[in-house]
């Protein structure tokens, strides 16, 4: 599985939305397991963001559409981020090929 981060804020449109229906938030949750996303974590927050959300994706050509269609909405802006755990990231950038490092050696 692929994870990301989505990062999203609430349009006017959208926060109307989930001051009459607070449940819709969950909602989005369902739509997303129809494609095979799972949202591990979710969480309020307070600033400059509404929501982040941990997603797990098994196909991301159906997640692209999916956030496609529900910033569409009008309800929602996402920012979304591709999330590789630590022990991966490290065994990727041992991994060859390489396009080089100026101070290797030759």
């Amino acid at each position: 599985m692929t994870v990301f981060i989505v990062l999203s804020n609430l349009t006017d449109k959208g926060a109307e939305t989930i001051v009459d229906k607070p449940e819709r938030i969950k909602e989005v949750n369902e739509e997303l397991a129809k494609i095979g996303a799972k949202v591990r974590e979710q969480y309020v927050v307070f600033g400059d963001i509404d929501f982040i959300n941990i997603v797990e994706v098994d196909n991301i050509d159906a997640f692209l559409k999916a956030l496609i269609e529900l910033n569409s909405r009008g309800t929602v802006r996402t920012k979304t981020y591709l999330a590789i755990p630590v022990d991966e990231a490290i065994n990727a950038i041992k991994a060859k090929p390489s396009i080089g490092h100026p101070h290797e050696k030759k």
